[in-house]
């Protein structure tokens, strides 16, 4: 079986790529908390050299740790890469599925945190501390609150 290779160029075997497992309800934290997902974007065909991969690894297990420990870590994830992307449409009751990503853009998504934090400044200081901002983009975006989520 092979192995997947995640945003760092290090196997399942980086601690980095597993998703921290601390979830929590907006009622767990004062102030009103807003979840937020940090969207991770990379060009994919970005070669790290074998020091660079190691200090990704390293640097994004500290942040994931450090999240936890900040208690505003909800969940996070990598994505497998984008050639094993499938686009599903519904268009006259027909289903059409494509390979690959939607729209040709030279960064993809390569993973995703969910942080819960007090507002947009909190989120984007988080954001800014991740290790693919230096390699590629974190997009911060608000996740929608419902009445049914609380």
């Amino acid at each position: 079986m092979p192995m997947r290779q995640h945003i760092c160029g290090q196997a399942d075997t980086c601690p980095g790529a597993r998703a921290p497992n601390a979830s929590r309800s907006t009622s767990d934290r004062t102030g009103g908390a807003v979840r937020y997902m940090l969207i991770h974007c990379v060009d994919e065909g970005i070669e790290l050299s074998p020091g660079q991969a190691a200090e990704v690894e390293a640097s994004t297990s500290a942040w994931i740790e450090q999240t936890i420990r900040d208690g505003v870590a909800v969940h996070g994830a990598y994505l497998e890469p984008v050639r094993e992307a499938r686009t599903v449409r519904l268009r006259a009751s027909e289903v059409l599925v494509t390979d690959g990503p939607f729209a040709e853009t030279k960064e993809q998504i390569g993973g995703y945190d969910v942080i819960e934090c007090a507002d947009l400044d909190e989120a984007i200081a988080i954001a800014s501390r991740h290790p693919v901002a230096r390699i590629g983009t974190i997009e911060v975006r608000p996740l929608q609150q419902r009445a049914d989520d609380l």
